[in-house]
C-alpha cells in the first residue's frame, strides 16, 4: 500500500511540475533586441551541396531579418556582415553585450541522408523553447517542405548566450529537391519573414 501510494503521489508530482513547466515555456518574452547571427563566414564555409556554400546562404538569410525586424522598429545586432570568421565564443560575447535581447543563430543543413528535407529550430534553455517553438510554427504555415520541428541543442552558441536563444536551420542542402528552393531569393525572403513573425509572436506586446 505505501509503494502504491508513493508512485500516485511521485505520477501527481509529475503532473504538476509538468503543468508549471509548460506555463512558463508559454509565457511571452520580454526583449527590445534581436542578435542575429548569421553562422560559418569566412574560412568556415560550412556546408557545400549541389552548388551552394551555407555561408552565403547564412548571410543572405540574416541580413534580411534584420531588414524584416527593423521595418517593425526592432533593433538589432549582427554578429558579421560580410564573408568574414568570428569564433563561436566570440559571437556568444557580442550577444551577451546586448541587454534586453534574444539570439537566433542562422544556419542551413546538410546530410548523407539526402532524403532528409525541413527546417528545425534548436533551444537549450525554457526561453529558448518559446522562442523556437515559435518560429517553428510560422515555418510550418508559411515556408514550402514545412518543418521538422525544435529540439534540444548543445551547440556552444546556446550554451554560452545568457539570454533565450535559438539555432535555426533553414533547410538541407543535400536534399536536391530543398537545395533548389535554397537558391531561389524569393524562398529565402520566406524564410527570413517566418523567423520574423516567430520572434515577434514570441514577445511580450
Amino acid at each position: 500500500m505505501p509503494l502504491r501510494f508513493s508512485r500516485i503521489a511521485a505520477l501527481c508530482l509529475a503532473l504538476v511540475v509538468g503543468g508549471v513547466a509548460g506555463a512558463a515555456w508559454a509565457e511571452p518574452l520580454r526583449f527590445s533586441t534581436v542578435v542575429i547571427d548569421a553562422g560559418h563566414g569566412g574560412r568556415d564555409g560550412g556546408s557545400v551541396w549541389n552548388g551552394l556554400i551555407e555561408k552565403k546562404l547564412c548571410l543572405d538569410v540574416a541580413k534580411r531579418v534584420e531588414a524584416g525586424l527593423k521595418s517593425k522598429g526592432v533593433k538589432t545586432v549582427m554578429t558579421r556582415r560580410t564573408d568574414t570568421f568570428v569564433e563561436l565564443a566570440q559571437r556568444a560575447r557580442m550577444a551577451n553585450r546586448a541587454p534586453s535581447s534574444v539570439f537566433v543563430s542562422i544556419h542551413f543543413n546538410g546530410s548523407r541522408q539526402t532524403a532528409l528535407a525541413g527546417r528545425e529550430v534548436y533551444y537549450r534553455s525554457p526561453r529558448g523553447q518559446s522562442l523556437a517553438a515559435a518560429i517553428s510554427r510560422f515555418f510550418k504555415s508559411r515556408v514550402p517542405g514545412g518543418t521538422r520541428g525544435i529540439f534540444r541543442g548543445n551547440y556552444k552558441v546556446l550554451r554560452e548566450t545568457r539570454m533565450p536563444a535559438v539555432l535555426v536551420e533553414c533547410g538541407y542542402l543535400s536534399n536536391k529537391r530543398e537545395a533548389s528552393r535554397c537558391a531561389d531569393a524569393a524562398h529565402r525572403q520566406k524564410i527570413a519573414d517566418a523567423i520574423v513573425s516567430g520572434l515577434l509572436a514570441a514577445r511580450a506586446k
